[in-house]
């Protein structure tokens, strides 16, 4: 075969030397396309070698080589060789890839390493194996079984920029024989491996075959056993297990290798891994003891097996730090390549065991690899494992001595067996009581706390009560567990005796599988990392991850005397309770025989066990749990056809966690972890099934969102990458705008973009029997997204909880796509129903359920019998914002529960007539058609859970309360409760829907009691009560009426930091930089200006105050440690952006508030159309929010800096009505202006402003480094204003807190001129004093032409500025006049004689023009203070005298806009009267 490369090539290669050379063009710009291949197939044992001419150090990476089967001649050449399919081997680096996925991770000479002068080559064997050449050295074979009719694949990648072909032959003799010998001492391994020490990424073996034995030394030659004895100088004799001499830096070897020790174990936590000195043999307990721990770090010792040599291996820091072939378990969980493949291995924690402790695992002659705790066998921790594997032990965090046991059998080991035993099986011999969740007090089985106690707790009054003696003194340590396993349904309660006012955080409550006689207590019960479930301040952790963010009743707020409590229902679902009040489902799946665990935490000092309290029944929905199926239900069909059963799969990306039974995944570290968290379905989609998930939490933190697609990758076969757009085979994905298959873009704006998406939106995916991909928002099909997905392929449904997506739960609709998604078209909409009921504009539907009977001509219903079957329908569809509200009437005490209400797409008339045949016997089981409802104090959406405590709850209403719900605009679901807005309940609420309610349990009996306002054109208006009947434009017209102020004053409940006083006007934080939350008293009226002065400020701290609304009663609010975590009916005005329900929806909005000084005034003020406007010093800042609901009520948050603020006593009729009033006057009577002067009184009468004497400007950083710069350019003080009052900034938060307009008039006639924002002003000193009628203008100049402009207090001719003062013409030595460039001819002899004597000066009424760089040089400064490099312009604002100047266009030749106030032709004014012009301030910008 010629030793030639083949014409055809990468689009960047240049081949010479007769075809023999190649090299990559531009390859300092260019890293990829080069590609050459050989000019004709390689034939059998020809190694076809390169030599490395040049390489460049601009990228990395380098020379990739191989074979393809594929002909040059009609080949598409990709970018690079690993893009190479349809039959192609690549060695790249150390890894071999075939069609672009890596078959093997670690393999010969690191091609990466070579340099210019290194030879490398690829051979077919006769045997159809790879194999790689590196200077005449034959590497192994790097795969088996190729076919024949190769060519060679060279790729000038990266840093190899030419190569030339030296020859194409078999290895000389020299080299057949070296290779002969390599084959001779080389091992015989599985097909799956070809090296003893190194081996594939992915532990799973691929080969259908099985392995032979490796234990046996003289196993036949291609029986798959592994002969190494030659290779490892007799490892596989019967010699002991000992720990390799090679190991972690900082390890210490003794005991003849038997023992290892981390050196100065209270100063390093890792670098501490040790190996054994052979590999296991299949069935070889390898078994450590622990002989030493310390106290100080988390996390403790790991173990495991690896297929690296130790030889060979650079140690890292951790053993989970190695990417491929290494298999370990960390704490309770199994780790493979660094990735967590199971959480929750064995319900024993490595991180728990103690001194003496042993550990064990055994690799199985199967491939199965066990690990043993103190003797017991743990179960399979992974299926199948390579047949070489290293044992490796990692002494991490507290772990700092272990020794090899060789003796199974001692009686420590066994007695450690009986306790665990006894820990795993607690009731083992004795009979379990009935279940009752009211337990006999004087039973033998009576619940009392376990005798083991955290180290600073105590029980006392026979077990009764815990508490911990130095309260005062220590925070934690207070763990306390009940003395046996609680029973199903049962309920364990505590009341809280004694509380602390030193520490923050509180009493945590929950349930472990821990037994408490042989637990290590944990300073905190959220250490725990295994079988623990805790509920703590108001979110629910499950070993040690939170798993529920909002959870009922904040436990920090309890007083002593409150009581908490914890159910395990039979169902395995985990419930709390707070003062007897059920808070929801908080956990499912949780196991039987769990112990209650108490934490005395923080303020919380002492708890008593309850057991005679009556609490009320829990919920029996439970439909977050495992569903329960109903015999008429679709989904109880055998065989699996439930559409119910679609779960994610316990398999998931590192930072992803499974909760919910499997129907909720979330990103744990969310706020510090953007990636790493992709989730699959635990089984295929079939054909026609849509997989639908719901939103339910976003951050504001990360760019990007929700990536969702299919993947025909099984779960099993998946190595889950950082994101799922990494995968490059039998994927598809919707990423934004853009479908993407193998992480490739197919196309761009599909009709969705996931990254708008917000928290409620539901995302389903669903592909055709005819193999197209198509995407549901909000249960919309947007089109097909892709087709040609093979259709008799499985594929999984994927989701990547990237960027701000942090959380989403499967919804009930994902299953068999159906109809229940629309609507019907048939809607009594054309047919209005006037009701017959005067002033009542609803009435309810002839169908609804078997026990309710309609009075009052469908206004009122009753139920008749039972406690359900009470379910009615408002009479027709409601219209958009249209309120549906309903009166109690009649409540019966026997019953529990309450009514429900909601909206509901199921239209009536298509119900049978009979009532018993076609609706559920409770609202929250009707599923036929999409319903949302809020039951208590929850929201469902087809009876799944979708919010928890959302509002009041419905259990709690009596006769006479009022219930309402609407439709929005923006397709929200809000319900009211007497006339309060409780705020968006549900999103994405389809438009043709009915309001329904349930009369259920106590409630029996309501009436309707609406008016809507959205009657038909023919229906009777009410007549107004406040004014006669006008035209529109009258009422226009119509000044508002003047209304006494509402006087305000602050709330008595409020931050735990706060102290009111002066009747409540004056609020102070006391203590710390937090917790000093406070709202006022009372709401605040529509266009009723709310202000209040900042009167202290404390430096110590960063930060300062934000403020808003609330939409929601303060009264029994409990605040948390800052205004940021309130997250319901919230809006937030914090530094310069809004935030809504802890959301950013806005920034720079208005002034910074963290620089507003001592003295700044603040208000707030809801117009007329619902928004929200900020005013600062009695300036309007601007809308910040809008649909503010009413009642709302001002909050403030002293934080930080901020730490005292005062309201000021209005007198009765300073509104903001005034000014309505005023403004309204102007808009009548002719001379506008001076009507302004005589309503100024009224004005500033209206809007509290700080004290004349206050200085509105705190200190500024940015005009500090002005002023440091100036201090550089050493000009005389003479030259500046000594009153500091005149000196401006004009930086952002400067210019809004002081409400600068962006443009004002000066002068006679006024001009109009921009304020310099972006610069920072100093005063000059002026002795002219008529200056007011002077226009205002800029002057850009260099810091070189400052002094003698200073020094002749005017602009002069000869400054070095380039931008200003320039003649018109200059005389040359000999007296010659040299024209003026683009001068015009035309000017008479007398007007350019006086353009030669007198200069030109340049301004513009705005820095947008005069402050460009071509006018207004940069100059580089070092600031004094912080040694940081800046660049400084400099620039004068001077008054020019009215007619001394022309304006004229700009003279820059730009095309775009300068300023939007002023024309390009009209920018840039020209004087030439040296008395026309009068230096006012010195400007500075600084970047």
């Amino acid at each position: 075969m010629a030793a030639e490369l083949h014409p055809c090539s990468g689009k960047l290669i240049g081949l010479s030397n007769s075809n023999r050379t190649a090299q990559r063009n531009q390859p300092v710009q260019e890293f990829n396309h080069g590609l050459v291949l050989s000019r004709e197939p390689l034939k059998d044992r020809d190694v076809f070698t390169v030599r490395i001419d040049k390489k460049v150090n601009s990228w990395s990476g380098s020379i990739e080589i191989g074979v393809t089967s594929l002909d040059p001649a009609g080949l598409d050449f990709p970018s690079s060789a690993t893009g190479l399919k349809g039959g192609s081997w690549i060695v790249s680096g150390c890894s071999v890839l075939r069609d672009g996925r890596s078959v093997l991770e670690e393999y010969g000479r690191d091609l990466d390493q070579l340099s210019e002068g290194d030879r490398v080559g690829i051979q077919r064997s006769t045997h159809g194996e790879l194999h790689l050449w590196v200077n005449g050295q034959d590497c192994g074979a790097a795969a088996s079984g190729l076919p024949t009719g190769l060519w060679a694949v060279v790729d000038l990648y990266g840093k190899c920029t030419q190569v030339t072909v030296v020859s194409c032959e078999p290895p000389s003799l020299a080299e057949r024989d070296t290779e002969r010998e390599t084959v001779e001492e080389q091992p015989e391994l599985p097909p799956t491996h070809n090296r003893p020490d190194k081996f594939p990424n992915n532990l799973d073996s691929d080969s259908g075959g099985g392995t032979g034995n490796t234990g046996s030394v003289n196993s036949p030659a291609g029986g798959g056993g592994a002969r190494l004895g030659a290779v490892t100088g007799g490892m596989l004799t019967n010699d002991a297990l000992l720990f390799h001499e090679k190991c972690g830096t900082l390890i210490k070897l003794s005991n003849n290798n038997k023992t290892a020790e981390r050196r100065r174990p209270l100063d390093e936590f890792n670098n501490g891994v040790v190996m054994t000195n052979r590999p296991l043999r299949h069935n070889e307990m390898f078994e450590i003891r622990i002989d030493k721990l310390v106290d100080k770090w988390s996390g403790s010792i790991e173990i495991g097996v690896t297929t690296h040599n130790p030889n060979n291996l650079d140690y890292p820091a951790t053993m989970t730090n190695l990417r491929s072939g290494t298999i370990m378990m960390s704490g309770c969980g199994i780790l493979t390549n660094g990735k967590g493949t199971r959480r929750e291995y064995c319900e024993f924690s490595l991180d728990e065991l103690q001194e003496g402790d042993h550990i064990g695992l055994m690799h199985k002659a199967s491939g199965a690899l066990h690990f043993y705790i103190n003797g017991i066998d743990q179960g399979v921790a992974a299926a199948q494992t390579p047949a070489v594997v290293y044992a490796v032990v990692d002494l991490y965090g507290m772990a700092v001595k272990v020794t090899i046991v060789h003796n199974h059998n001692h009686s420590d080991r066994l007695r450690r067996n009986n306790a665990i035993m006894r820990a795993l099986s607690p009731d083992v011999g004795r009979p379990r009581p009935a279940h009752s969740l009211t337990p006999d007090p004087d039973t033998p089985d009576r619940l009392l706390f376990h005798s083991n106690c955290g180290q600073k707790a105590a029980i006392i009054s026979e077990g009764r009560t815990a508490l911990r003696p130095h309260a005062t003194d220590d925070f934690n340590h207070g763990v306390v567990l009940s003395g046996r396993p609680l029973h199903s349904n049962e309920v364990f309660q505590v009341r809280i005796d004694k509380m602390v006012d030193k520490w923050a955080g509180s009493i945590e409550i929950g349930v472990t599988t821990h037994n408490p006689a042989y637990l290590q207590l944990p300073s905190t019960m959220t250490n725990l990392r295994s079988g623990t479930w805790m509920m703590t301040g108001n979110g629910v952790m499950h070993n040690g991850t939170t798993i529920l963010d909002e959870y009922g009743h904040n436990l920090d707020r309890l007083k002593a005397g409150d009581t908490v409590g914890v159910v395990r229902k039979e169902d395995g679902s985990l419930h709390f309770f707070v003062n007897g009040v059920a808070q929801g489902p908080a956990a499912w799946n949780v196991p039987p025989s769990v112990y209650a665990v108490v934490d005395l935490y923080g303020q919380a000092a002492q708890a008593t066990i309850m057991d005679d309290v009556d609490l009320p029944t829990l919920p029996e929905d439970s439909s977050e749990g495992p569903t329960v199926m109903s015999p008429s239900s679709p989904c109880s069909v055998a065989g699996g056809n439930s559409a119910n059963d679609l779960r994610f799969h316990q398999l998931h990306g590192t930072n992803a966690v499974i909760t919910n039974g499997g129907r909720t995944a979330l990103r744990q570290n969310c706020r510090s972890e953007f990636n790493d968290a992709i989730v699959i379905s635990n089984r295929c989609l079939r054909d026609g099934e849509l997989f639908e998930i719901v939103i339910q939490k976003m951050v504001d933190r990360w760019s990007g969102s929700i990536e969702a697609g299919v993947t025909a990758i099984r779960p099993e076969e998946l190595e889950f990458p950082n994101t799922m757009t990494d995968i490059d085979y039998d994927t598809w994905m919707l990423s934004g705008t853009a479908i993407m298959q193998d992480g490739n873009t197919m196309r761009n704006n599909y009709g969705c973009d996931l990254d708008t998406l917000t928290t409620g939106s539901r995302i389903g995916m669903m592909r055709s029997a005819t193999g197209d991909l198509h995407y549901y928002i909000n249960g919309v099909d947007q089109g097909v997204a892709c087709t040609g997905l093979p259709p008799g392929k499985e594929v999984y449904a994927v989701i990547d909880l990237y960027g701000q997506c942090v959380q989403v739960s499967i919804t009930s609709s994902s299953g068999p796509q159906d109809n229940s998604l629309c609507t019907s078209n048939i809607t009594e909409r054309s047919f209005p129903i006037h009701s017959p009921v005067a002033g009542v504009a609803h009435r309810l539907h002839s169908k609804h359920g078997k026990n309710v009977v309609l009075l009052g001509e469908g206004c009122q219903a009753v139920r008749v019998g039972g406690y359900a079957h009470g379910i009615v329908f408002s009479a027709k569809e409601l219209k958009t914002d249209e309120l549906f509200e309903v009166k109690i009437d009649e409540v019966d005490d026997q019953w529990s529960g309450s009514l429900h209400m909601g909206l509901t797409t199921l239209a009536p008339p298509e119900l049978p007539s009979c009532p018993m045949s076609g609706l559920s016997p409770s609202l929250t089981q009707l599923r036929s058609k999409v319903t949302w409802l809020l039951a208590g104090s929850e929201v469902r959406r087809n009876g799944l859970l979708q919010r928890q405590n959302y509002g009041a709850s419905l259990d709690r209403l009596t006769v006479g309360n009022r219930v309402g719900v609407k439709r929005c605009s923006d397709d929200t679901m809000h319900v009211l409760i007497d006339g309060e807005d409780m705020g968006p309940a549900a999103t994405a609420v389809a438009k043709n829907v009915y309001a329904v309610l349930d009369l259920y349990g106590r409630v029996t009996a309501v009436s309707i009691v609406s008016s809507s306002v959205l009657e038909d054109a023919g229906s009777v208006k009410a007549p107004s009560l406040s004014s006669d009947s006008c035209s529109e434009g009258e009422e226009d017209r119509t000044p508002p009426a003047l209304v006494p102020n509402t006087v305000m004053a602050f709330l008595e409940n409020h931050g735990k930091n706060i102290q009111l006083s002066h009747e409540n006007l004056t609020a102070a934080r006391v203590s710390s930089y937090n917790q000093g939350l406070l709202v006022t008293a009372q709401p605040l009226p529509r266009q009723q200006l709310f202000q209040f002065q900042i009167d202290r400020l404390n430096a110590s701290w960063t930060s300062s105050l934000s403020l808003g609304v609330i939409g929601h009663s303060p009264d029994r609010l409990n605040f948390p440690s800052t205004a940021c975590c309130l997250k319901r009916s919230v809006w937030l005005l914090q530094r310069d952006s809004v935030f809504h329900n802890s959301l950013k929806i806005c920034e720079n909005y208005g002034p910074n508030l963290d620089t507003c000084p001592e003295g700044t005034v603040l208000g707030l003020l809801v117009d007329g159309n619902s928004c929200l406007h900020l005013y600062v010093n009695g300036m309007d800042q601007g809308v910040a929010a809008q649909d503010i609901p009413t009642p709302c009520y001002p909050l403030i948050d002293l934080y930080g800096q901020c730490e005292q603020v005062r309201l000021p006593p209005p007198p009765p009729f300073q509104t903001v009505r005034i000014i309505l009033e005023v403004e309204e006057v102007k808009k009548r009577i002719p001379g506008k202006r001076k009507l302004l002067t005589c309503f100024n009184g009224i004005k500033e009468s209206v809007c509290w402003m700080p004290h004349p004497e206050v200085n509105p400007n705190k200190t500024c950083e940015y005009q500090a480094l002005c002023s440091r710069f100036k201090d550089l350019l050493t000009l005389p003080d003479g030259y500046f204003n000594e009153d500091a009052k005149y000196n401006l900034c004009y930086c952002e938060s400067c210019h809004k807190l002081r409400g600068d307009e962006s443009y004002y008039k000066r002068g006679e006639p006024p001009r109009d001129y921009a304020l310099p924002f972006g610069w920072c002003r100093f005063a000059l000193r002026s002795e002219v004093t008529d200056s007011q009628s002077w226009h205002i203008a800029y002057h850009g100049t260099s810091v070189g032409a400052l002094r003698r402009t200073l020094d002749h207090a005017q602009l002069l001719s000869g400054t070095s500025s380039i931008f200003s003062v320039s003649p018109v013409k200059t005389e040359g030595p000999n007296g010659y006049s040299e024209p003026e460039e683009n001068s015009s001819n035309s000017l008479p002899d007398r007007d350019r004689e006086r353009d030669r004597e007198v200069p030109r000066v340049q301004l513009s009424p705005t820095m947008r023009y005069s402050g460009l760089e071509m006018f207004a040089p940069k100059v580089q400064f070092r600031d004094p203070r912080s040694h940081c490099c800046h660049q400084a312009q400099v620039g004068f604002q001077v008054c020019v005298r009215p007619g001394s100047y022309k304006v004229g266009p700009q003279t820059l030749g730009a095309i775009e806009p300068l300023d939007p106030r002023f024309s390009n032709t009209e920018i840039e004014w020209i004087t030439k009267d040296q008395g026309g012009t009068l230096l006012y301030g010195l400007l500075i910008r600084v970047e």
